[in-house]
């Protein structure tokens, strides 16, 4: 290990692998270290055994839940939006020939206590049981409104300025009612709360292009997944790093992140030898994430928790037409909280779990001091639970930019449904680190779903 690299990456989470891809495609020297025996990190997909050994220790897996071979449970739930940003790395990348994608066959939405197809084009919304007549006639013309906004042509703009005019005031100039503000803002532009309403209105705007758009191109959602579970994503990155040249290293101690007397970033230490490189970028976990580092320096700090329970049913969610796969959103506003409430769900379909098993997900950001009692309403959707495992992880971000010392943290994977603040993080810690914007070419790739 006493060579010298370009980086050295932390940890084989996607937003990692992503990164030490990309950067040895960009012709850095990579070497890419894990104290874990396998790929993925905080987002790995896990078989049976792993899952148990994980959060019941003493306890063997059912018999009757099938064979370990067939799990690949994921301990974070996200899906990829189709027309997303992950989906562009993917292809920029050509990482699509090592995966197989899957539409996920439903997005709903609940309120009102029942839960209810995503309307995503004025059709739709003619026909959804979410609005009234009159509320469908107003949403039907908010839709063709964002259908036919063209940039240079102030006639499509009706007296809107997406630059200047808040979300709200762009709801009340179509006179929605808060429950379909609801759906749209949560279910459609997908923000976790209701802050977005006091900002200009075009991120929003985008992002309701982007889901509309999504779902246009395979039909049933805007969501497509991997066979095998989300743990297949980060090892086709790294597939991707070994072809460039970069060199992995899994279960391997990191021990101490070396400094020089001004602080800089020296080499990394495992055991009782040291390798140099000029940068390194890795996962909070690595950068003393709760827990003081050596000579106190704080180098992230904890900006919230989030819930996960992932759940094991002997039947498709109900309410969702016997689908496969679904997310189901509960807007913070149907159930008092300040934050939504996901659930994901695949199945067999997917290759993650024995036939006539359904794996469904339920998190949220934590509120209050009884995290497992802000997700009943979404445990509650799921009907009987076959079994179910709990757990709380912290979000920790870096409390620097690292050009200082050339130490690059990412942050931890938030509440989010999708992989887009994930790929935001990997912009940002590209930019900090080479100085410049990370430049995607396009490639005629088509991801087959």
């Amino acid at each position: 290990m006493d060579e010298e690299y370009d980086v050295i990456v932390l940890g084989t989470g996607l937003t990692e692998c992503i990164l030490s891809g990309l950067l040895s495609v960009e012709g850095k020297k990579v070497l890419h270290m894990d104290r874990n025996d396998y790929y993925g990190g905080d987002s790995a997909s896990l078989n049976l055994t792993q899952l148990y050994r994980k959060f019941r220790p003493d306890q063997a897996p059912p018999t009757d839940l099938g064979r370990d071979r067939d799990y690949a449970v994921d301990l974070i739930p996200k899906f990829i939006i189709a027309n997303g940003e992950l989906t562009r790395i993917l292809v920029h990348t050509d990482v699509t020939r090592y995966l197989e994608f899957k539409q996920i066959a439903g997005s709903f939405v609940y309120r009102d206590g029942k839960i209810s197809k995503v309307p995503s084009t004025e059709m739709e919304a003619v026909k959804s049981p979410l609005m009234g007549l009159f509320e469908k006639r107003r949403a039907k013309k908010f839709f063709e409104f964002l259908q036919n906004w063209k940039e240079d042509d102030p006639n499509t703009h009706q007296g809107l300025d997406l630059d200047k005019h808040t979300m709200s005031q762009v709801y009340e100039k179509f006179g929605l009612e808060p429950g379909t503000q609801d759906f749209i803002g949560h279910a459609m532009a997908l923000y976790l709360d209701d802050d977005y309403k006091t900002k200009p209105a075009r991120p929003t705007y985008e992002r309701i292009v982007l889901y509309t758009s999504s779902m246009a191109r395979y039909g049933k959602s805007p969501y497509i997944y991997p066979l095998y579970g989300l743990g297949e994503l980060p090892q086709a990155f790294a597939r991707l790093s070994a072809i460039y040249g970069g060199t992995y290293m899994l279960d391997k101690p990191i021990d101490e992140i070396v400094t020089d007397a001004d602080g800089k970033f020296v080499g990394v230490r495992s055991g009782n030898e040291t390798v140099k490189a000029k940068q390194v970028v890795g996962d909070p976990s690595y950068f003393g994430a709760g827990k003081p580092t050596e000579g106190g320096k704080v180098r992230v700090v904890e900006e919230g928790k989030v819930i996960r329970a992932i759940c094991f049913l002997k039947h498709p969610i109900p309410g969702t037409d016997d689908a496969d796969s679904a997310q189901i959103i509960i807007p913070q506003n149907q159930v008092g909280r300040r934050n939504d409430i996901y659930i994901a769900m695949v199945s067999s379909t997917h290759n993650v779990c024995a036939k006539d098993v359904y794996v469904a997900i339920v998190s949220t950001i934590v509120e209050t001091d009884r995290p497992e009692q802000e997700i009943a309403p979404g445990l509650q959707l799921l009907g009987p639970i076959y079994d179910k495992f709990v757990s709380v992880s912290s979000i920790y971000t870096p409390t620097s930019g690292g050009q200082s010392d050339n130490i690059f943290i990412t942050r931890s994977y938030d509440a989010t449904s999708h992989f887009e603040t994930v790929v935001d993080d990997v912009h940002d810690v590209w930019k900090r680190m080479m100085g410049k914007d990370l430049t995607l070419q396009k490639r005629n790739v088509e991801v087959e779903a």
